[in-house]
């Protein structure tokens, strides 16, 4: 493991060299020819680099806090989630980071690689991981924006192609099911080892497993624009020799550092730790942290489901620094012991305002203020703000693994699956979902040192039954748990929320908040707008793909497997 950890710092150096001095086909199109840079790097070196991004990219993932944790309704009340994604205020600036991140860095890497060792019998294996990687990243892409750069992508300094066309998302979603169909057929655990991947340390195995199991999650996603096509995808993955995620084991998910946060120049080059658990822990040293949307907890609260204090606490954070991350005292078990009311912040809404209309007298706080008197910090037992739950703080470490996908979402899809009818085996819908739903509180346990009781575990499966209930019941079931698992996963969840329908959300203004105060409109959006800069560096592209849309670079307009 130290072997392994420490070839991170080698394959970032090395990476970086291709990563920030090979811009944009859309973009500086000039500096792929430096000639001052190096042209050739270890393949190997430039996929860490393009996993490690996915997570580790500050100014990329900040998009979660602004816009999408909103969109679920997972994250409410912090600055960045209610001042753009919960007021539905468009900045372009905070829409593009994964167009402008991801084609610049990961995707470039990923494509030179696979061009680079294309029908090289000594780089099989590097060259089908790269692959298979760049379907998920690209996947990233068009499940925010659509139509999208695929099949002449990040090829400036490799063809000359410097404005792209926008490939359809049909056309992009066939593309990924025949990449990956081929990379899990090319994968061969006789030939060249890929070393330094931080996901799976490079088991041939269980990258053939991946491949599958995103078979399975496009063949769904497209399942209601294509359901023909995507049952025979979902079909062939699912009878794959190669298989598929059937355990925890089998997770992807990236591995990071334990490192101290900081916010100075280098936290945006440093890719090492999980960057999204640095912006959860926040930035404002009087109250910083994460605040859950009443969406989301309440649902998790009035189930009495054993992950809503697992993943939400209530916390006095007076005197919390970025260096002092365990100075905080958490009062969720007073609370709960002695009744108070939970204010989470409904959609709309900032954590203070406005405030809380119930708060609670504090004994803890009550004592500490006897303890040290002349501490102002203690001063007022009786809390109102601390009643906002907050993300858990176990959810804040640098080392917090990145999550591609998990074996809890293949047995989600494939209830799924068994519910349209699909040849996927004789497991019933009842038990994939039951499957599911103990691996999705399993990797709470495995991954962040959650405690929730097997018993609890069982008590919560008996209480929600869905043998009972219609298809459609079944299938709000199966995705409303879905959205639950893909709270670290917030790329995944808003994409199948879309795809689904489930859970049923409703606006800000529908929760009481102001509708005329949603500046970029009523509805809870359904993509992100295209950057402005296209519109003039890849202006043909981007004028077509807006023909495509009826003109309009509008974030109201669905992608095309969105029919929900």
């Amino acid at each position: 493991m130290k072997r392994y950890k420490s070839y991170i710092k080698t394959a970032m150096c090395m990476a970086l060299a291709l990563a920030f001095t090979a811009c944009s086909d859309e973009y500086m199109n000039d500096m792929n020819t430096d000639p001052s840079k190096a042209e050739n790097i270890d393949p190997n070196s430039q996929l860490t680099f393009a996993e490690l991004q996915t997570y580790g990219d500050l100014g990329m993932i900040e998009i979660y806090r602004s816009y999408i944790g909103a969109f679920t309704q997972q994250l409410m009340g912090c600055w960045n989630t209610t001042n753009y994604g919960g007021q539905h205020k468009i900045d372009n600036n905070e829409m593009n980071r994964f167009w402008t991140n991801l084609y610049t860095t990961g995707i470039k890497n990923l494509v030179d690689v696979e061009v680079k060792t294309e029908g090289d019998e000594n780089k099989v294996n590097i060259h089908a991981a790269a692959v298979i990687y760049k379907v998920y990243l690209m996947s990233i892409i068009t499940d925010t924006y659509g139509d999208a750069p695929y099949s002449e992508a990040a090829r400036g300094f490799i063809s000359g192609i410097t404005s792209p066309r926008y490939d359809t998302q049909e056309e992009i979603y066939n593309s990924f099911f025949t990449e990956l169909t081929e990379a899990a057929a090319a994968l061969d655990d006789k030939k060249d080892e890929i070393t330094g991947d931080v996901i799976f340390n490079g088991d041939i195995r269980k990258w053939k497993k991946l491949a599958n199991s995103l078979r399975m999650r496009y063949a769904m996603r497209i399942s209601d624009v294509s359901p023909q096509k995507a049952q025979e995808e979902f079909e062939k993955a699912f009878t794959d020799p190669a298989g598929y995620m059937t355990s925890a084991d089998d997770d992807a998910l990236i591995e990071y550092m334990e490192l101290t946060f900081n916010f100075g120049q280098e936290a945006y080059t440093d890719y090492r730790r999980n960057a999204l658990s640095q912006l959860y822990f926040g930035n404002d040293p009087a109250n910083n942290q994460t605040y859950i949307c009443s969406t989301f907890f309440n649902t998790l609260k009035d189930n009495d489901d054993p992950r809503t204090f697992a993943l939400t606490r209530c916390y006095f954070d007076k005197g919390l620094t970025q260096s002092n991350p365990n100075n905080r005292i958490d009062l969720t078990d007073e609370m709960l012991e002695l009744g108070a009311q939970f204010n989470p912040s409904k959609p709309g809404e900032f954590w203070y305002e406005p405030w809380p209309d119930n708060g609670y007298w504090s004994e803890i706080i009550a004592d500490l203020k006897e303890r040290y008197p002349g501490n102002t910090n203690y001063s007022n037992p009786w809390l109102q703000d601390a009643t906002r739950p907050k993300l858990a703080q176990n959810f804040l470490k640098s080392d917090n693994p990145g999550v591609v996908m998990t074996y809890a979402e293949v047995e989600f899809l494939l209830a799924e699956a068994k519910l349209k009818g699909w040849n996927v085996g004789a497991t019933s819908v009842e038990q994939h979902y039951e499957n599911g739903v103990k691996a999705s509180m399993a990797f709470l346990v495995d991954n962040y040192d959650c405690e929730i009781d097997d018993q609890d575990i069982n008590d919560y499966i008996a209480n929600h039954p869905i043998s009972a209930l219609s298809d459609e019941g079944k299938k709000e079931a199966i995705n409303t748990q879905a959205w639950i698992l893909h709270f670290h996963n917030l790329s995944e969840c808003w994409a199948n929320i879309r795809r689904s329908g489930y859970p049923k959300l409703k606006s800000p203004a529908e929760y009481g908040y102001a509708a005329d105060k949603l500046t970029g409109g009523y509805d809870i959006p359904v993509r992100l707008c295209y950057p402005i800069l296209e519109s003039s560096y890849n202006k043909e592209g981007y004028q077509e793909a807006l023909d495509r849309m009826g003109g309009t670079n509008s974030w109201n307009i669905p992608v095309w497997w969105d029919k929900e």
